[in-house]
């Protein structure tokens, strides 16, 4: 009987997802992929392509059916690591984040499997186009997502490159809260790689959200950048979390491995206003600092 009800729950949730991709997909024909078994959370997450947005991986859970108007998904736009124009590298922590209910959408072409992704680079631009899908699909009664997406909480984040683009779209008013993973602007441009955005550090004045900063520790080539960042920063909360394995974090551990775990974390609390996951982050010590081999510093406006 075990046997027969996991799989008929299988049959269940493919067949969701595939009524998903296909209405988001009109007449073309779109790939998507259930990762992880569709992650830990309790809204089992599909990763897919969508038609009216190009060169995007969308993470959201399959069934739509919990969420409404009056419990929509928060927003979660992602941009890559190197400027890489899919989310290759970090799938399977986009695709836990949106198993906990979000609808994530992440820069560049869907990874079907663990390929290096090889071709043009991503932008900056493609970050704020995944707001306004977002937008625009919480308005359209052909979506599926029609009255489903919380546009009043709308996170921008991204992994080194896409830490830089997130920074260089910090003003966007749309964007509530900000998560700069192993990056951070650049005191010294020319040690950059080419075609990285590069804002000045005056740039961080336009932060107008709480800001949290998840670095991969001293050995970590952006832990420089990124605390100078996070040091400079009085105006908002924010909140600087480091982890010891260097530049390249846990994205491509199970889950997304140790880094789900404030990230998902600051989302609750930020997007959600979950006040246990705030304990993560408030108090004197703060859960997160007393999780193994993290180590945190948070700024005055964070009790």
């Amino acid at each position: 009987m075990k046997i027969i009800s996991f799989c008929a729950h299988m049959r269940t949730a493919l067949t969701a997802a595939a009524i998903l991709t296909a209405s988001l997909a009109g007449a073309q024909q779109l790939q998507s992929r259930i990762v992880e078994n569709g992650g830990k959370g309790p809204h089992k997450s599909i990763m897919t392509e969508v038609a009216n947005l190009k060169a995007h991986t969308v993470f959201m859970p399959q069934d739509l059916s919990a969420f409404s108007k009056d419990n929509p998904l928060p927003v979660l736009v992602w941009g890559n690591g190197a400027c890489t124009n899919s989310p290759w590298e970090h799938y399977k922590f986009l695709n836990e984040i949106a198993s906990h209910g979000y609808l994530v959408i992440a820069t560049g072409y869907i990874p079907m499997d663990d390929t290096p992704y090889e071709g043009d680079r991503s932008t900056t631009e493609q970050q704020i186009e995944s707001i306004d899908w977002a937008f625009a699909q919480n308005k359209d009664k052909k979506s599926p997502l029609y009255r489903k997406i919380d546009t009043k909480h709308v996170a921008a984040a991204g992994m080194s490159c896409g830490g830089l683009q997130t920074l260089y779209n910090c003003g966007d008013k749309r964007i509530t809260t900000l998560m700069v993973c192993n990056s951070g602007l650049f005191s010294n441009p020319s040690t950059a790689m080419p075609g990285m955005p590069m804002p000045q550090k005056d740039k961080l004045k336009d932060i107008h959200c709480p800001v949290i900063y998840i670095l991969g520790g001293k050995t970590d080539i952006a832990y420089e950048n990124g605390m100078d960042d996070f040091h400079r920063i009085n105006h908002v909360p924010a909140f600087a979390a480091n982890y010891p394995v260097g530049h390249g974090g846990t994205y491509r551990e199970a889950h997304g491995g140790e880094f789900t775990i404030p990230a998902l974390a600051w989302l609750d609390w930020q997007l959600k206003g979950d006040k246990i996951a705030a304990q993560m982050f408030e108090g004197n010590p703060c859960g997160l600092s007393q999780r193994e081999k993290w180590t945190v510093e948070k700024n005055a406006l964070i009790k």
